[in-house]
């Protein structure tokens, strides 16, 4: 009696069955992620309802906190200037450490500023937080120069960032309001929005643009100076608030 023989079965039937399979899934991927690339369309766009209800609401968000913790970078044709410091928004009152970068050292030392008055007190080694109690004396003042100067119109903008009011969320499309763009400060998931420089951001030229949380908190700000090629930027909450003290001879104005 003759033995059947037996063939060994074809090995490459299990794998195509598996490489098809995996096309398929590469497939199904690569159209999951092209949906996904576009699925938040590039700026800059006309803004959402919730979008400008946050713009309009992100300056009485500071008013409302009543101070924040900041970084203002200043641009300046000699290296540029850093303040670490905080504002009051209720008193609209701002203090800080100022440090110059580059060869622009000479002004280092505590910073005090409201709406029309630069307070100043020189330090040949500035620390690198400013004392919660302001010095007694050895405190210089100047007018603070609405126009010509990177340092004071970056000072007035940082003031105007806190209003005791909600801005009219019916003028800010109007007045070229736009969704820039999606983005992350600190950890935290934001939306770029940029507005029109207006009277209430004395010194900018035009642009400014505003980094907000989901609930209208501001976490950066950019804007153009006329007098510099580069906009000033300013940070919050890059260290803890520390309530501003009125040194000897400030008044704060509200």
């Amino acid at each position: 009696m003759r033995t059947r023989q037996r063939f060994p079965r074809h090995r490459w039937l299990r794998p195509r069955w598996v490489v098809a399979v995996i096309v398929i899934a590469a497939v199904g991927m690569a159209t999951f992620v092209i949906i996904g690339d576009y699925s938040e369309p590039s700026g800059p766009r006309a803004l959402t309802s919730d979008e400008v209800n946050r713009l309009a609401i992100t300056r009485f968000r500071n008013y409302e906190a009543g101070g924040r913790a900041v970084t203002i970078t200043v641009p300046t044709t000699a290296g540029g200037l850093v303040i670490t410091g905080s504002i009051d928004y209720r008193a609209k009152l701002g203090y800080g450490v100022v440090r110059g970068t580059g060869r622009d050292t000479s002004g280092d030392g505590l910073i005090q500023w409201n709406t029309t008055t630069v307070f100043v007190h020189p330090m040949a080694n500035a620390p690198t937080e400013a004392p919660a109690s302001p010095p007694g004396s050895a405190w210089h003042r100047r007018p603070l120069q609405t126009s010509g100067s990177s340092l004071d119109s970056s000072l007035l903008i940082a003031l105007s960032l806190g209003s005791d009011r909600p801005d009219n969320a019916e003028l800010l499309p109007q007045n070229g309001a736009a969704w820039v763009g999606p983005d992350q400060v600190s950890g935290h998931r934001v939306d770029v929005m940029s507005g029109p420089g207006t009277p209430a951001k004395p010194g900018t030229a035009g642009n400014v643009r505003y980094w907000i949380g989901s609930d209208g908190t501001m976490h950066r700000v950019q804007a153009d100076v006329a007098s510099e090629p580069r906009p000033v930027a300013i940070d919050f909450d890059t260290q803890a608030y520390v309530p501003v003290q009125p040194a000897p001879g400030v008044t704060p104005t509200r």
